[in-house]
């Protein structure tokens, strides 16, 4: 492994003129495409490792939500036809000549999960669930099955770049907050559906958050209703911006309503996705649950990739978490970066660069900081193969 540490020459985040933050929340289509690609990689991993004992080769990372669509009204309406999900990727689908029930993991886990996160969704009836599975090429399978000799590491199936940074500015953790507050089952009123966005936008110490939260129509009784639940809603927002921020604070909600005709967020189910909008996998928050074009992001999805070889998923997971632990654990350090770049084939544990940049308090020669640096780095990559099993468990949120 390459090791560069070099210092950070941009503003902090939050000094910084300008900041910008978004959140699509739990019901967002895109959010929606993320969770469940990466609920069927973890029941493929469970179901593989209780009957082989193993996770088997497989990579889910492709999701495609198609809208339906509705008529929704005060008191409630109606679908007039359903969302169609469709989960494609990678799997082993047979060992031995024996197929395996993948399809049914597909279809019965996304039900599952639909039914234990969306409260105003059917999932038998408004949505139509599609797998399209089929088994890895004989090379990235044979490169999965691939360990190093003395020590059973696996090999690295894509070259890709996982990013992390710590720690987050205050305009972060307000949208973090806001979002989850609306979505949390202690503050959720009835009305309020899970298909949430917040963006953020701090210009100095100002701070205008415009928030859509789809409301549930059966629960909605007409304008002067939903108007004044609205107004409930902004100022639960405001209560809670003001544990974050003392900044200037300005909060829109559903901006594009127009009450003189009645041309408001109101759905059937609590989503878009039933006629509004459509997802896909990959589009939404990155690791940390945020999309910050102020920071250093990358492309790379984690959702539904493998949890023991796919690097695009693990070095995501490790770069953020070294860098919380340089901030935490070293303080001279303000605030850290960290890059680690794969190379396909090459043990998991040595990426072929880790690039770490920070800021600083005071003059600490690098000769006296590297070491320390280079010792976090390496304590978070010898946990690379392991990191599968708090994956599979969920423990790890994946910007849920």
């Amino acid at each position: 492994m390459e090791l560069v540490l070099s210092p950070i020459d941009a503003p902090a985040g939050a000094a910084a003129p300008v900041e910008v933050v978004e959140r699509k929340g739990l019901g967002h289509p895109d959010t929606l495409c993320d969770a469940l690609a990466e609920e069927l990689s973890r029941n493929l991993s469970r179901f593989y490792l209780e009957r082989f004992e193993r996770i088997l080769h497989h990579n889910v990372d492709k999701a495609l939500l198609f809208g339906g669509a509705s008529q929704p009204a005060f008191g409630g309406g109606k679908i007039t036809a359903p969302m169609e999900l469709y989960l494609a990727g990678r799997a082993t689908t047979a060992v031995g000549g024996a197929p395996l029930p993948v399809e049914e993991l597909v279809v019965e886990g996304s039900r599952r999960w639909l039914r234990n996160h969306l409260r105003a969704l059917d999932a038998e009836r408004h949505i139509l669930i599609h797998p399209r599975l089929r088994s890895g090429s004989l090379d990235l399978v044979e490169l999965f099955e691939r360990a190093d000799a003395a020590g059973a590491v696996p090999r690295a199936n894509d070259t890709s770049c996982g990013v992390g940074y710590a720690p987050a500015s205050e305009l972060e953790q307000l949208v973090q907050r806001v979002e989850r507050w609306i979505t949390s089952d202690a503050a959720r009123a009835p009305e309020w559906g899970e298909d949430v966005k917040v963006m953020g936008i701090r210009h100095g110490r100002r701070i205008a958050l415009t928030v859509a939260c789809a409301f549930v129509d059966r629960h909605v009784a007409d304008l002067a209703d939903y108007v004044e639940k609205k107004a409930r809603l902004r100022q639960g927002i405001e209560a809670q911006a003001r544990h974050t921020t003392r900044c200037e604070l300005e909060v829109s909600i559903n901006a594009a309503d127009d009450p003189a005709r009645e041309n408001l967020y109101l759905t059937v189910t609590g989503i878009s996705a039933e006629a509004g909008d459509d997802g896909q996998a990959g589009r939404g928050n990155r690791l940390n649950g945020l999309i910050t074009p102020y920071r250093p992001m990358t492309m790379e999805s984690v959702a539904g990739k493998n949890p023991v070889t796919h690097v695009g998923k693990l070095y995501n997971v490790l770069a953020d978490a070294i860098a919380a632990d340089l901030v935490r654990e070293i303080p001279e350090i303000r605030e850290a970066e960290c890059r680690l770049v794969s190379q396909i084939g090459r043990r998991i544990d040595d990426p072929q660069l880790a690039h770490v940049a920070v800021r600083r308090e005071g003059s600490t020669p690098d000769a006296t900081l590297a070491p320390r640096v280079e010792r976090i780095v390496r304590e978070h990559l010898a946990g690379a193969a392991t990191l599968w099993r708090g994956l599979v468990a969920g423990e790890i949120r994946l910007g849920l």
